[in-house]
């Protein structure tokens, strides 16, 4: 028999997939009793193939959901993050739900680890950023039951709802931008991406907007770490100490743009007479710079707001018998050119 879409996955379909039954899938899961351990490696397996996440809600509660939304992101220490939790608040306020908040680190283990104990508690949806995950991540999420709403990215397939930007269509306009002023000796500066998919995926959609001109990035450095205006000091020393001809430095983010920017300030070169500078998010902090970071914006706090109003929606309808449709929304950032992209004559 079909499993209801939006039901949540019960001991019964753990039992009939690894064909043992409940009791001992619940031994197994609870680690009590006596089960012999090719038992307890064929349940483990087929719990974590389906995605099942044991209730912690015991007794009488144990069929209902708690009005908790849980919220997975891959850091507190990104300036990004904190601006969507605040627009995830702002909705979510004078409403009987409450966001709360797992950090991943940027490591699809530990997201897995974080999201199997918020769903243990059952909340009334999933808010999670990114749409790369691991398998088992993906099993949970589809199977949870529950709104699922995956933000900042819309470059992929989502699990069910997602609400962001694409961050290839943003790497596009950002070479656009920059080649329409005129520069054309191009560096890269920013994180590097095995983990960091967003950034990875604006730095493909760079790549294909200057390809599509003729042009190459001329010099590339990557960094682990988080995005520190230190690190885009020493960063932008090194590449122009490499690299000294070239006309444009484009970074990942905007907290290494800004060092790098006072790095160059602190030398005398002419912004962006002789090297033009771009970054990435538009972080309001960096407003009370000496110069203005061209940047593009992230959308960060609509992306909130947007996201927990699907939530807030849809799990108004989840005891009733309506049908919805996933939301798939992309938002259109705009670029602003502050005083370190567009060149003196140009558009």
């Amino acid at each position: 028999m079909t499993r209801p879409k939006h039901r949540p996955l019960t001991l019964r379909d753990v039992s009939e997939a690894c064909g043992v039954s409940e009791m001992t899938v619940s031994r197994v899961l609870r680690n009590r009793g006596d089960v012999s351990a090719a038992t307890r490696e064929k349940v483990l397996a087929a719990a974590k193939a389906l995605g099942y996440v044991p209730n912690q809600i015991a007794g009488s509660l144990a069929s209902q959901r708690v009005n908790l939304v849980a919220v997975v992101i891959p850091s507190l220490s990104n300036m990004v993050f904190p601006e969507v939790l605040t627009g995830i608040n702002r909705t979510l306020d004078d409403t009987p739900l409450q966001p709360v908040v797992g950090v991943t680190d940027y490591l699809p283990e530990k997201e897995e680890q974080v999201l199997y104990e918020m769903l243990s508690w059952r909340p009334s949806g999933v808010i999670i950023a990114g749409l790369e995950h691991s398998d088992a991540t993906r099993a949970m999420l589809t199977n949870a039951g529950i709104p699922v709403v995956e933000i900042m990215d819309t470059d992929g397939t989502p699990v069910d709802s997602m609400v962001g930007i694409s961050h290839r269509r943003a790497g596009r306009k950002m070479a656009e931008a920059i080649l329409k002023q005129g520069f054309s000796r191009i560096g890269f500066l920013g994180t590097k991406m095995p983990l960091d998919h967003r950034a990875r995926k604006r730095f493909e959609g760079f790549t294909e907007g200057l390809t599509k001109a003729g042009i190459e990035i001329e010099d590339r450095e990557f960094y682990n770490g988080g995005s520190a205006l230190a690190k885009g000091r020493e960063m932008t020393q090194t590449m122009l100490e490499r690299s000294p001809d070239l006309d444009f430095l484009y970074y990942s983010n905007d907290m290494i743009g800004a060092g790098g920017m006072l790095w160059l300030m602190d030398q005398g070169v002419d912004i962006p007479g002789e090297v033009g500078l771009a970054g990435f998010n538009g972080v309001e902090l960096l407003e009370g710079l000496p110069r203005q970071l061209a940047t593009m914006d992230a959308c960060r706090a609509e992306i909130g707001e947007k996201a927990a109003q699907i939530i807030l929606d849809r799990s108004a309808a989840l005891d009733t018998e309506d049908s919805f449709e996933p939301e798939h929304i992309t938002l259109a950032p705009k670029i602003s050119y502050g005083q370190t992209l567009r060149r003196h004559g140009q558009g």
